[in-house]
This record gives C-alpha cells, sequence and structure tokens, in this order.
C-alpha cells in the first residue's frame, strides 16, 4: 500500500509541474506577442518618419530654382504626388499629379511629365536655377505628404 501511495504522489507531482510548467510556457508566449505588436507598431512609426524625411528640406524654406528643378526631376513620376510651380512671370504649373493644395487630395489621375516650359526661358513657366523659391509641403487627411508647393520670390 505505501508504494502505491508514493506512485500516486509522484505522479499528482508531476501532473502539478507539467500544469506548472505549460502555464509558464503560455504566460511567456502571450508576453512575447505583446511584445512583437508593440515592436511592430514602433518599427512602423519609425518607418513611416523615415519615408517623410526626404520632404523635410522642402518644409517651409527658400530654395533655389536649381533646387526646384531637382525636386520636380525627382518627384515628377511618383504615384499620388505632385509639384506646383508658381514662377515669378505667373506661371503656374503642375508637375506630376494635380492636387489639392488645402487638403492634399489627388485630382484624377493625369500627370504633367513635360519638363520643356520649366526649362524654356521664353515661357511663363521657366524656372530660373538662380530664382529664389519659397517652398511648403502639402500632406492629406492621413497626414501622408502629397505635394510640394514652390512659389518664385522676388
Amino acid at each position: 500500500m505505501g508504494s502505491n501511495a508514493t506512485s500516486g504522489l509522484k505522479l499528482a507531482a508531476g501532473i502539478f509541474l507539467t500544469l506548472a510548467l505549460i502555464t509558464t510556457v503560455v504566460v511567456i508566449f502571450i508576453s512575447s506577442q505583446d511584445a512583437a505588436k508593440e515592436g511592430q507598431t514602433q518599427f512602423s512609426n519609425i518607418q513611416t518618419q523615415l519615408s517623410q524625411t526626404r520632404f523635410n528640406i522642402y518644409e517651409n524654406t527658400t530654395l533655389s530654382g536649381s533646387q526646384v528643378m531637382n525636386a520636380v526631376r525627382q518627384f515628377n513620376n511618383e504615384d499620388q504626388f505632385g509639384v506646383y510651380v508658381q514662377t515669378g512671370k505667373n506661371g503656374v504649373t503642375y508637375y506630376g499629379s494635380t492636387f489639392n493644395q488645402t487638403t492634399g487630395v489627388i485630382d484624377g489621375t493625369a500627370k504633367n511629365t513635360n519638363l520643356v516650359p520649366a526649362l524654356d526661358e521664353a515661357n511663363n513657366n521657366f524656372i530660373n536655377p538662380s530664382g529664389k523659391f519659397k517652398s511648403s509641403i502639402v500632406r492629406d487627411a492621413n497626414n501622408a505628404v502629397r505635394g510640394i508647393v514652390f512659389t518664385q520670390t522676388k
């Protein structure tokens, strides 16, 4: 009878330890899952910030016409993005996508990829390489950059 009691106690202790181990593993798994979700959220935020940093130089700054022309060339073919340029000759042109300067909403799917007027000195849309342009960025309701506005200063 003594050996049966010992065997029963060993079996009960084994079951108790097994349940304790399973419980510990489940708790660790749930904790690590929460930590992984938090890490994924933070990584997503960092990724968003990094993707937006390329526009920081266009946030309320004054740039030369050659820098404006470089921006037009760089962003001209991007999807859901446009560059608006107002020259000193009262020429106004959207390069890439047309966008609402207040809401950042892209207007339609047509894109202007023609850079010839920006390079033609006789054209009102000529971007003077030595001219000075005030720049600003336009964001949509999701805080995504949808366009850059360049206005030539006198």
